[in-house]
C-alpha cells in the first residue's frame, strides 16, 4: 500500500514514530549492526572511488550495457550525500530506486534486490550512514550515458515491468539457517546482480529459486560470474558446506581460488561476513537444483585425447598438451592438482568446466591471483601470457585443460580466445 501511495504521488510519513526516533538515538548494536550490512552489502567497496577516494564518498565507476555509471556520495553530508534524507527517504531510494528529489535512480544500484530488506536491517543501515560515517564533501560524477539510456523517466516503466514487490518472506517448510541464506543471498548480498543471467530489458531473470535461471553464471565487465547452484560441473555441486563458506571469506576453498573481480568482491567485502551467515549462505546455494551447464567431470586418467577441432594440430601430443607442460605443469602440477590452498586443483575445477569461457580467456592472457584476506593464506599470482603465446595457443592449452583428468566441456576456439583479448585490450 505503501509503494502504492508513493506511485500515486501522496506522501507518506513514518509508518513508526519508534522507529523514526531509534534512527535518530541509535544504539552501539544498532551501528554495529549497519556497519556489518554495510560491509557485506558491498556499501563500501561500491560507493568508494579506488583512485584514492574516501569511504562512502561515491565516483566509482560501475560497468554496465550502456556505459560506467558512477556511485553517489552516501556520507551524511547535506547537500553532496543523505544528510538531507529521512528513514522514509532512505527506504524509498532501497526498495524502489528513487531519490529524495524523485530522480529515478539507475538499477546498477541493486535496488531490485535491496527491495527484499527487512525493515531492522533498513534502519540499522540507515542510522549506520547517517551516524556512523564520517561527512565527506564530493560531488557524484556526471554520467554520460547516451540516449535513450540517459533518459531518467523511462525507468519508471522498467520498474513496473521488473522490480520485486515484495519484502523477503521465510518458507516455512526450511530450517531457519536456510532461511537466513536465502535472505542475504537475495537481498543484502544481491547476488544476482551478477550471478543471474539478464533479460532483453538487462533485468535479472530470476530473483529468487523460484526460477531456473536465478544464479546461474553471467559476464560483467569482462569476467563471467560463475554458476553458483547446486550443478556437479560448472557449480558448487562438489563442494561441501564448508568449502563453500570458506572460499566466500577466504577466497580459497575445496581447491579452488576466488580470481578477477570475484577476488575483489571478497578483499572488499565477504571477507567480512561472519562464520554463521557464510554457512548460511552455503546452506542456500547447495539447495539450489543445477541447470544443464553442457560440462561434465568424471574422474579420469590423467592423460586426454583432445576432440577434433580446427585449432589442434594432428601427432602424438596435441599442442595444447604441449603447452602445458611447458608452462603450466610447474604451477597446477602435471597431474593437474595443484598444489591447494593457493594454486588450485585443474581436475574438476568448477571454474575451468564453466560453459562460458571469458574468464579462463582472461586470466590466460592477464593472469591475476587470488584475494588477500585477514584469514586465508598468502595469494600466489599467475602471469599473463599474451606477450609469450599466440591466441592459438592459449585456446589450445584451455581445451585441454577443459578434457584432461575426467573435465569434459566444450573446446575455447581461437576466435573465444582473440574476442577477449580485443574487449580487454590486450
Amino acid at each position: 500500500m505503501r509503494r502504492l501511495l508513493r506511485r500515486l504521488g501522496f506522501a507518506v510519513v513514518c509508518a513508526s514514530a519508534h522507529l523514526c526516533a531509534s534512527a535518530q538515538d541509535p544504539t552501539p548494536g544498532m551501528l554495529e549492526r549497519g556497519a556489518y550490512l554495510a560491509r557485506i552489502g558491498g556499501c563500501a567497496a561500491c560507493h568508494t572511488d579506488p583512485k584514492g577516494g574516501k569511504p562512502f564518498a561515491g565516483g566509482r565507476p560501475v560497468p554496465s550495457p550502456m556505459g560506467p555509471i558512477h556511485s553517489s556520495n552516501i556520507t551524511p553530508h547535506v547537500e553532496q550525500g543523505l544528510g538531507r534524507y529521512s528513514l522514509d527517504d532512505f527506504r524509498r531510494a532501497m526498495r524502489e530506486g528513487t531519490a529524495r528529489d524523485g530522480k529515478q535512480l539507475y538499477p546498477a544500484m541493486p535496488y531490485t534486490a535491496y527491495a527484499r530488506m527487512g525493515d531492522d536491517d533498513l534502519l540499522a543501515l540507515y542510522a549506520y550512514l547517517q551516524k556512523g560515517v564520517a561527512t565527506v564533501d564530493a560531488p557524484t560524477p556526471r554520467n554520460t550515458l547516451g540516449f535513450p539510456f540517459n533518459q531518467r523517466w523511462l525507468l519508471r516503466f522498467w520498474k513496473l515491468m521488473f522490480m520485486p514487490s515484495d519484502t523477503f518472506k521465510a518458507r516455512t517448510d526450511r530450517g531457519a539457517e536456510w532461511n537466513r541464506g536465502a535472505y542475504l543471498v537475495q537481498s543484502v548480498g544481491h547476488c544476482g546482480a551478477c550471478h543471474t543471467p539478464r533479460g532483453a530489458g538487462f533485468q535479472e531473470r530470476g530473483y529468487d529459486e523460484t526460477s531456473k535461471k536465478f544464479l546461474t553464471g553471467q559476464v560483467n565487465d569482462h569476467w563471467y560470474a560463475a554458476d553458483i547452484t547446486n550443478d556437479p560441473a560448472a557449480g558448487v555441486g562438489r563442494k561441501t558446506i564448508a568449502e563453500i563458506a570458506a572460499l566466500l571469506r577466504t577466497g580459497h576453498g575445496g581447491g579452488s581460488v576466488a580470481f578477477g573481480s570475484m577476488a575483489e568482491e571478497i578483499e572488499g567485502t565477504l571477507q567480512y561476513i561472519s562464520e554463521a551467515d557464510a554457512r548460511a549462505i552455503a546452506t542456500y546455494l547447495k539447495s539450489l537444483p543445477g541447470q544443464d551447464g553442457g560440462a561434465v567431470y568424471k574422474p579420469g586418467p590423467s592423460t586426454v585425447t583432445p576432440k577434433a577441432t580446427a585449432d589442434y594440430t594432428a601427432g602424438p601430443e596435441s599442442t595444447g598438451a604441449a603447452v602445458y607442460r611447458s608452462f603450466c605443469a610447474r604451477c597446477h602440477q602435471p597431474d593437474g592438482k595443484g598444489a591447494p590452498p593457493q594454486v588450485p586443483s585443474l581436475v574438476g575445477n568448477s571454474s575451468l568446466l564453466s560453459r562460458d569461457t571469458t574468464s579462463l580467456s582472461r586470466l590466460v592472457i592477464e593472469g591475476g591471483r587470488g584475494p588477500v584476506t585477514a584469514s586465508g593464506p598468502v595469494p600466489v599470482v599467475m602471469p599473463g601470457f599474451a606477450g609469450t603465446l599466440t591466441d592459438v595457443q592459449m585456446a589450445q592449452v584451455l581445451t585441454y585443460a577443459r578434457q584432461a583428468w575426467g573435465n569434459d566441456a566444450r573446446p575455447v576456439s581461437t576466435n573465444d580466445l582473440s574476442q577477449v583479448r580485443k574487449n580487454i585490450q590486450r
